[in-house]
């Protein structure tokens, strides 16, 4: 099974590299469409997702959501696929990006960044962007089977200018090198919107409690790093983005509580992104602790996960017990089966730089 995945991909790589570009848009607009009408699981969540973002939406705009909302994320595998033959000056012609001042005065005063950003656009062209602008980065992969596939990833993303963390059966300490990138004022990525772990830190989106990770605002914290959210959308054939201001770290609480506190911040910057722009959000998995299963226990009967946000944080020191986020080097489930992992919530089945 695994020589089958990896040969999938493999293929993949091979043939959609020297595809003509309409068609290949065509074909993974096609797959798009397909799994759209099918409606399976994953479609079904993610209209699920929406209409959170879009409570007024009937069910016919709800449907449009969601074919434009496969579309686009089809369209992030198929540049993904293509992107070892764009070149530098490709990349930076089709994408545009506001507020890059503000991250460049970061970096060139000798401070460290944390960029952290939500499941939306092209994370992995935006790095690309930000590599070719020369600056390049350190991210965090969850470890992908076959180890072929992954390492195939890995190579990917390195050779558009990213360094490379496995977060999991590596030599290297995710935590301690992300922590000396930043102390020597280097930029950090990391995908930073889903951790329904209990691990995660309680936040409100959209009304509803859910939980994102520590990850980016603890460090932020620690090593004394900008920390800036980042949005991404589409627009015609250009992959827009802004990096916003600065999120900073509040002058009272101890540890925990500014980490929460930094993280319903960038929470709210992404919840007004995503509402602009829906469609671009790829949230195919739960998200909300709504969604989760209730837990059966003996003494006490059907019981639904805490609200992080009444019960706040479970964890003292949130860099120990949740350090990062994996940017979601995964299978493709429209493509390949639900194959893909959450690194945060440590299971299969579950779900960026």
């Amino acid at each position: 099974m695994d020589r089958l995945v990896y040969s999938a991909y493999a293929s993949g790589w091979a043939v959609l590299r020297h595809l003509p570009e309409p068609a290949a848009r065509a074909l993974f607009d096609r797959l798009a469409d397909s799994a759209w009408r099918r409606r399976g699981k994953r479609v079904l969540q993610l209209e699920a997702n929406l209409l959170r973002v879009c409570p007024d939406a009937d069910e016919a705009r709800l449907r449009e959501l969601s074919r434009a909302g496969m579309r686009s994320y089809m369209r992030y595998w198929q540049e993904s696929f293509r992107l070892p033959v764009w070149g530098r000056a490709r990349v930076l012609r089709d994408v545009r990006v506001d507020g890059f001042e503000g991250l460049r005065e970061v970096l060139e005063s000798g401070r460290g960044a944390v960029v952290a950003l939500p499941h939306m656009g092209n994370w992995d062209l935006a790095g690309a962007w930000v590599a070719s602008l020369g600056y390049p980065f350190t991210t965090v992969a969850e470890r992908l089977e076959p180890e072929r596939l992954f390492d195939r990833f890995v190579a990917f993303r390195e050779s558009l200018g990213m360094e490379v963390l496995a977060l999991t059966g590596g030599s290297v300490n995710v935590v301690g090198t992300l922590a000396r990138r930043l102390r020597a004022g280097k930029l950090v990525c990391l995908v930073g919107d889903r951790d329904l772990s209990e691990a995660g830190i309680g936040v409100s989106f959209f009304g509803e409690a859910t939980r994102m990770p520590a990850g980016p605002a603890a460090l932020a914290q620690r090593t004394g790093a900008a920390l800036m959210p980042v949005s991404l959308w589409y627009e015609g054939r250009i992959l827009r983005g802004r990096i916003h201001p600065e999120v900073p770290v509040p002058a009272e609480g101890d540890r925990a509580e500014k980490t929460r506190a930094m993280t319903q911040a960038m929470a709210d910057v992404w919840e007004d992104a995503i509402r602009e722009h829906p469609e671009d959000w790829h949230m195919l998995q739960r998200f909300w602790l709504a969604d989760l299963p209730v837990r059966e226990t003996v003494e006490t009967g059907p019981v639904r996960p805490a609200d992080p946000v009444a019960a706040g944080p479970v964890v003292a020191d949130p860099v120990v017990a949740s350090p990062v986020v994996a940017s979601p080097v995964v299978a493709n489930p429209v493509v390949a089966g639900p194959v893909v992992a959450d690194p945060a919530a440590g299971a299969p089945g579950a779900s960026g730089a």
